[in-house]
């Protein structure tokens, strides 16, 4: 008697049979993924192979070696003690199916948080829970539902880059085939007569039988794989009509020389499948081109604090650290690179992570990881390799810190391509009981002509590659967007809210004067020290003040938010910030931006700061002013009220004394009256307003900050460029506007010629990839000049 099998892992269900569906299984682990599978419609997962939830026999014990600690380190990307992430290399990626799996592995075992996939790059990163499971328990999980990671121990990093060729070897293999049909066909092209021509057609026609075997099995076979699981899973996907169109080629042409009834179409079906795959290659390349662009060119224009050999603070940007340097890590900062902890109070917030607000305390020698971010003092730590831009970029696109935004163009194209291929089909049929009626001679090249020449690629290319290059473009301008969606919230955009200090002010050509009791020797020391730590623009501006000051190491040191900072040092305890903070009383001193200073319970003064304001403001809101409304909000006081009225547009919104909190109420308000806000702002007093608005800006000056919730850095030198950074987000939307219209006339087009019967196969497979081509030709071009326009 044959034993009963699971259906999900092949195992044999004799000791525990369970039934569900009419479907056995042995155990309910099993059963439960059958129905997680079944409730998504996703039991197409089913058709890749037989039982593709066993485990092969080869790979058990094969990971045995992910039980040594000192490997499984080499391979995490984050480890704190509970929560660990690893990024694993999936070659069997392949499909939108196999996205939805991998990104609800939480549903196949619990003690993952999350899971996500880069399907290009064909990787997944899972967050997971150290203490309950392993990542030796969750690659083996992967291999079970038919996801086996590539893991080379050697070099890690080379097997998640591994380059998948097979698409050059499938070019190749249709051009060389297409190429000798065609060269075989010329005879029967141009009707040549002779004993040689006529003895040898028979052979000729075989000859391209036996070329094109290679080119429907092996180089088209991607299209009959996509067609067959679509239509198991109940979809129609555009590979349908294109699997089915080179199936009726090909079996009519067999038909054909079989029975000598003529030449068939072979050339119209290997030239079909090699403009197909050469129209794929051309957007797989120009995909990978802004992917390199955006990944490894267009850094994050973020500065750190780089200490020297002799002890000199210097500022440099991100991509210039090199493995052994010793970095300075302020109050707020970001941790922007794995390293380990030299001195200092570490209480890293790994939020940004993992999604979980709970600091982490580290003490010397302890390994911290990049996207941390430093909540007590000051730490000085060792770089133990070089920044990975690709890191940063995944950790911004966290699903944490996703807004609730969808993109407005793809849920068109979504709409079109779901309706696409039935519509198709239905004319493809329609038009052929026409003519099968009237002219049955020209029935199957219409009926293959409207399958062929049908497409909604072009559409469905549209807005990704116009948009891909805009974000390519901005960041080579140091204007760098978290994600394309950016680029639509942008255009959008009818109300700008910016920041006062940090924004519209520079902390370069600030002047700053004292007023009150000298401070001696100690008190200078201690305050410098204590400012050290700080990333706030009047702390960075104070620091260099006191350049000649010695430093010490500050045991206590604490900053409130938009108040000021308290420090302990001996016995003595320093408070500098706002007089409300200082001197528990409004101020009454002056309308001028000030910093005042305590020592214990003596009041010692206050340093003034006259503002500088950015080159361009005044042209910038002057040239903003006609079709945005426009508002300033700081937490300064009122002194600089009359200059911003004299240099800002009339009507502009001035409004002072604001805490963190009051800005994002702000921001709020707009939005309440239906308006689309920009916050642009230095992500220290309003991370919440940036968080808020539909698009937040950080702009970026030397300084380490950047709030994970933001949609955008921009550097400071780059800040009169916003007007024309919106503009080019308006032009954008048109192009894609644009490649639509030219989408759909090409398809209307297109169908009219092949249901007229005007249309010859070969040339309908020859117009398809090149209408995408044209459409990503005409996106490209067209961003192109629109990037010119911005220098």
């Amino acid at each position: 008697m044959k034993a009963t099998q699971c259906y999900h892992c092949g195992d044999s269900c004799d000791k525990n049979l369970i039934q569900f569906n009419d479907k056995s299984f042995c155990c309910n682990g099993c059963k439960t993924v059958y129905e997680i599978f079944s409730e998504n419609d996703l039991t197409c997962y089913y058709n890749y192979q037989d039982n593709p939830g066993a485990i092969p026999t080869d790979i058990q014990g094969k990971y045995n070696f992910l039980d040594n600690t000192e490997i499984v380190d080499k391979l995490l990307d984050f480890n704190d003690g509970n929560t660990q992430i690893a990024t694993l290399y999936l070659p069997h990626i392949h499909c939108s199916s196999c996205i939805w799996v991998l990104e609800n592995l939480h549903k196949l075992n619990t003690n993952i948080s999350s899971s996500q996939v880069d399907f290009p790059k064909k990787t997944v990163s899972v967050t997971y829970n150290s203490a309950t499971t392993s990542l030796k328990e969750i690659v083996l999980l992967l291999s079970s539902i038919g996801y086996e990671p590539y893991i080379s121990l050697e070099d890690y990093e080379a097997g998640k880059k591994k380059v998948d060729r097979s698409l050059i070897y499938k070019l190749g293999v249709a051009g060389f085939a297409f190429g000798n049909v065609m060269f075989l066909s010329f005879p029967e092209y141009f009707e040549v007569t002779g004993f040689w021509i006529e003895h040898y057609k028979g052979v000729f026609r075989w000859l391209m039988f036996f070329f094109s075997l290679p080119v429907v099995f092996y180089a088209g076979q991607d299209y009959f794989i996509s067609a067959f699981k679509g239509v198991k899973a109940k979809i129609l996907n555009i590979d349908v009509p294109i699997a089915l169109g080179i199936s009726v080629l090909f079996i009519r042409s067999t038909a054909e020389i079989i029975f000598d009834l003529g030449t068939g179409f072979f050339d119209s079906l290997t030239g079909l499948v090699f403009f197909l795959l050469l129209g794929k290659f051309f957007q797989q390349k120009t995909y990978n081109f802004l992917s390199f662009e955006r990944d490894y060119k267009s850094y994050f224009p973020i500065a750190v604090t780089r200490i020297t050999t002799n002890y000199k603070e210097e500022n440099v940007q991100i991509y210039d650290i090199q493995k052994g340097d010793r970095l300075l890590i302020r109050n707020q900062e970001l941790i922007p690179v794995d390293g380990i902890l030299m001195n200092g109070n570490a209480e890293i917030d790994y939020s940004f992570v993992t999604g979980e607000a709970v600091p982490v305390s580290k003490k010397s020698g302890d390994k911290l990881f990049a996207g941390g971010k430093q909540l007590s003092g000051i730490l000085e730590m060792e770089v133990l390799a070089s920044v990975s831009q690709s890191y940063l970029t995944q950790l911004w696109s966290n699903d944490v810190f996703k807004k609730d935004e969808k993109s407005h163009f793809k849920t068109i194209t979504d709409s079109i391509s779901k309706h696409f291929t039935i519509v198709v089909l239905l004319i493809a049929f329609l038009s052929t009981a026409f003519w099968m009626y009237f002219d049955a001679s020209k029935a199957l090249n219409v009926f293959t002509a409207v399958l062929i020449i049908a497409c909604p690629c072009a559409i469905a290319l549209a807005a990704p590659f116009t948009l891909g290059n805009m974000l390519r473009i901005f960041g080579k301008q140091k204007f760098y967007l978290k994600n394309a969606t950016v680029v639509e919230q942008l255009a959008a955009i009818d109300t700008l809210v910016f920041d006062k200090t940090g924004t519209l002010t520079t902390n370069k050509e600030n002047t700053i004067s004292y007023t009150g009791i000298a401070l001696n020797e100690q008190e200078e020391i201690i305050l410098k020290s204590t400012l050290r730590a700080s990333n706030h623009p009047l702390s960075r501006m104070l620091y260099a003040f006191f350049e000649e000051v010695e430093t010490v190491v500050i045991p206590y040191y604490k900053e409130f938010v938009g108040e000021g900072i308290e420090a302990n040092y001996n016995n003595l305890n320093l408070k500098l910030g706002s007089s409300a903070f200082v001197i528990k009383k409004e101020e009454n001193f002056s309308f001028d931006t000030a910093v005042h200073v305590r020592f214990n319970n003596d009041y010692k003064g206050r340093f003034t700061f006259k503002n500088a304001y950015r080159e361009g403001v005044k042209p910038l809101f002057n040239s903003l002013k006609n079709e945005y409304n426009l508002a300033v909000v700081s937490g300064d006081n009122e002194g600089e009220r009359i200059y911003l009225e004299e240099n800002l547009p009339e009507g502009t919104a001035l409004l002072f004394n604001q805490k963190p909190e009051d800005k994002l109420k702000i921001v709020a308000e707009f939005q309440k009256e239906d308006k689309k806000v920009a916050m642009i702002g230095d992500g220290l007093n309003d991370a919440g307003a940036l968080a808020q608005s539909d698009v937040g800006i950080s702009l970026s000056e030397n300084i380490n900050v950047f709030s994970p919730a933001c949609d955008a850095i921009l550097d400071a030198t780059k800040f009169n460029k916003i007007e024309v950074y919106i503009k080019a987000s308006k032009k954008a939307i048109q192009i894609i506007k644009y490649s639509f219209i030219l989408s759909l006339c090409y398809n209307i087009v297109g169908l009219y010629f092949a249901v007229t019967g005007q249309l010859i196969p070969v040339i309908a497979a020859i117009l398809m990839p090149l209408s995408s081509i044209s459409i990503v030709i005409f996106t490209t071009i067209s961003t192109n000049l629109v990037g010119k326009k911005i220098k």
